[in-house]
């Protein structure tokens, strides 16, 4: 297998192992296209101490979750279900020989409330964790206490593409190890930002990336509503150009379409939300075009929840995008942002953690049996303010006394 799927995170595997034999806390540091998804479970699989317990990895999106599977699986050259099984809210695949369970973040945080002792599970990894969501900050948090009080024995390991490993590293009191990516140059053109719509700009700037280029084009856009606006305003395009959506609503099969590579001779544009960012690869792609802009939630403790707002995005996602044009083959980035723009841009994603409605997640910490959020060994802490609000409204809808 090792032959035929080779990738530079094989020549840390054995790095990996030694580590998670001495201890039970790692974190990776491998950059997008090292291979880390697919082949550290794989690899685990074979561990001593695994003995005949299951493997539990959390992808961040049901997508993911389910391409990573059948990634693995093909791999093995078996279905999903089998060895590699998936769990998310809308596809469960499991079977009687499943040792490896790709599942959401969502997911995971569920099961950790009912099974507080995880006693299936001999590891649990945390792939793409730079992403921060509030269910991986706090599902890593309750890992951290199941293996502290009831399951010594279980590995956690920490898989990122960006993130400040010395931070993750000094909370878990986890040794790091560093895997090279596999990338080629890439070459960053800077368009400016206009008056225009969004979607006029983004629409103008793939025309000009088609007529300039070859290869398919990966553009990305904050929200589904301005895919399908600039969707109608590259309608007219030529035979040979397949225009594709990509967002987490679509149903599997228009995100399959969308990954898959074009048929024949043709090219491809998938309208992508950052969805596109990480954790898949689409075959293809040697053209970015990048809107400069993410949909974040934002709280207010006044209000019912978070609202979505439309946010610069920060350095380490555009750096990101950026690299997707550099997967395969040499490729190109345009920006719709001036150079100096990224000055006033922030280094990294705000952790959901800390903008975040705390009501679902203080409701299973009392699922698990502490109702305090600061009792938890945490990355970041939230605003006791947002703590506050979130307790006073599980009091006054009558969930909890």
């Amino acid at each position: 297998m090792a032959d035929a799927f080779q990738l530079p995170i094989d020549d840390v595997l054995d790095e990996i192992s030694a580590a998670l034999t001495k201890g039970n806390r790692l974190v990776l540091a491998a950059p997008p296209g090292a291979g880390k998804t697919t082949k550290v479970p794989l690899h685990l699989l074979g561990s001593d101490w695994l003995g005949d317990k299951k493997i539990i990895m959390l992808e961040p999106r049901r997508i993911a979750a389910r391409r990573a599977a059948e990634r693995m699986a093909s791999m093995l050259g078996e279905r999903v279900g089998d060895t590699v099984g998936v769990r998310s809210r809308l596809d469960t695949r499991i079977g009687p020989k499943t040792k490896i369970e790709v599942v959401t973040e969502g997911v995971f945080t569920n099961l950790v409330t009912r099974d507080a002792e995880l006693g299936d599970y001999g590891a649990v990894l945390f792939d793409e964790f730079h992403e921060r969501s509030l269910d991986a900050d706090i599902g890593l948090a309750l890992a951290q206490q199941s293996q502290d009080y009831l399951n010594e024995d279980l590995r956690i390991v920490v898989m990122s593409a960006t993130l400040d490993t010395e931070k993750v590293a000094g909370v878990l009191k986890a040794p790091v190890v560093q895997s090279e990516g596999r990338a080629y140059p890439v070459e960053t053109r800077y368009l400016g930002r206009t008056q225009d719509r969004l979607e006029d700009q983004m629409a103008k700037a793939i025309r000009k990336a088609l007529a300039a280029e070859t290869g398919s084009i990966l553009a990305f856009l904050p929200g589904a509503a301005e895919i399908n606006r600039t969707a109608e305003r590259l309608a007219g395009l030529s035979d040979d150009i397949m225009i594709c959506r990509l967002y987490g609503a679509l149903p599997p099969k228009a995100q399959d379409d969308a990954i898959k590579p074009p048929p024949g001779e043709k090219r491809k544009v998938v309208l992508s939300t950052d969805i596109a960012e990480s954790s898949l690869t689409i075959e293809g792609v040697r053209v970015v075009v990048d809107s400069g802009f993410a949909r974040m939630p934002v709280y207010s403790p006044n209000s019912l929840g978070a609202m979505l707002s439309t946010v610069k995005a920060s350095i380490a996602n555009v750096d990101q995008r950026r690299g997707r044009a550099g997967r395969t083959e040499p490729g190109v980035c345009y920006r719709l942002w001036h150079e100096e723009e990224n000055r006033g841009l922030p280094k990294a994603p705000t952790p959901e953690l800390l903008n975040a409605d705390l009501s679902s997640a203080l409701l299973r910490l009392i699922e698990w049996g502490d109702h305090n959020l600061y009792d938890l060994n945490l990355l970041d802490y939230p605003p006791r303010g947002h703590f506050a609000a979130a307790l006073d409204m599980l009091k006054r809808l009558d969930f909890i006394d």
